[in-house]
């Protein structure tokens, strides 16, 4: 691996490091920003793409050298990854909801950018790409928690733009002797996570209407369960896949390892934000797969990863970092 994510050495606090020169596409988004301010933060260099539809420039830091535009142009593409070592490819599109109503949009975003990003590797010569996939993939599944050997069952087509975009991150991989490694990441959430008025994620849309006094509307009755995890260590794992050994062509669940109803998801919030919250039951929308719970044992085989922020720790966390809940 120190051929394909080989950088400048250097000497801090006695332990010398791997420097690496690092693509984030999307790199303005919530995961995207947060992993380029880690990885300058680590005396990285680190170039971001993103159009800005979702992202936020202001979310990064000044050491990152950010370039707007669209993950699908090669050229731009071309550009940006010379003397690269590493991509990380977090473009896509992630609204679940959204994606049912705008199928073509997904699938040209999130399959044909990361065609586009493959294509442009193999003509620079970047050997390795870590993608951010995602749990939501695996749809309905019987045996709990979930394990990556599982076949996916999507019920969006978010999900299924996932699917395919690992089938194509393996075969073009293949094809151009590009080392892939694919975090299926499950509800992540922190601060300055996207809070869009159509379609918002359950924690900064649950933590919002404890500040506001609002209501919260929970499809179905609430009972659903989801694996809910922190910011800090989804960059943990992102990081950590960059130069880790034998993971060509893996696939990793990234979670919490721990499940949680949504109604209980809502006590939590009300107890640490000591704010309570008022919920509407949709029981006329069904509120989707029934449990989503990772197996993270793999990651801890492969990355040496393990989640460390308890989910009332990361609550609390994200009102302490997040101005927009202060």
């Amino acid at each position: 691996m120190a051929d394909v994510c080989a950088g400048l050495a250097r000497v801090a606090d006695g332990i010398e490091k791997e420097l690496m020169r690092t693509l984030v596409t999307g790199g303005a988004g919530f995961l995207g920003a947060a992993l380029a301010n880690r990885m300058v933060k680590e005396g990285h260099t680190v170039l971001a793409l993103d159009d800005l539809t979702a992202g936020d420039p202001r979310r990064l830091s000044s050491d990152v050298l950010l370039t707007r535009g669209d993950v699908r142009d090669v050229p731009k593409l071309w550009t940006l990854l010379q003397g690269v070592d590493c991509v990380y490819h977090l473009a896509a599109r992630v609204r679940v909801p959204e994606s049912i109503h705008y199928p073509s949009d997904y699938n040209a975003v999130n399959v044909g950018g990361t065609v586009a990003v493959m294509e442009a590797m193999r003509d620079t010569g970047v050997r390795r790409v870590v993608f951010a996939s995602s749990g939501a993939l695996y749809g309905e599944q019987a045996h709990q928690p979930i394990r990556e050997r599982q076949l996916p069952n999507p019920n969006s087509p978010y999900g299924v733009s996932k699917v395919a975009a690992e089938y194509y991150l393996a075969t073009l991989g293949t094809l151009y002797n590009i080392e892939t490694v694919s975090l299926r990441v499950f509800n992540a959430y922190g601060p300055s996570q996207d809070l869009p008025p159509s379609y918002p994620p359950v924690i900064p849309q649950l933590l919002k209407q404890a500040q506001t006094g609002g209501s919260l509307v929970i499809f179905g009755e609430g009972a659903q369960t989801r694996d809910f995890v922190f910011l800090d260590d989804v960059v943990d794992a992102l990081v950590a896949a960059a130069t880790a050994t034998d993971v060509n062509r893996a696939v990793i669940n990234i979670g919490s390892g721990r499940e949680i109803s949504i109604n209980d998801l809502a006590d939590c919030v009300a107890r640490v934000s000591g704010k309570q919250i008022s919920v509407i039951h949709n029981q006329g929308q069904e509120g989707g797969v029934s449990r989503l719970v990772a197996d993270v044992g793999l990651a801890q085989d492969l990355l040496g990863w393990a989640p460390h922020t308890e989910l009332e720790d990361g609550l609390r966390l994200t009102l302490e970092r997040d101005r927009r809940f202060q």
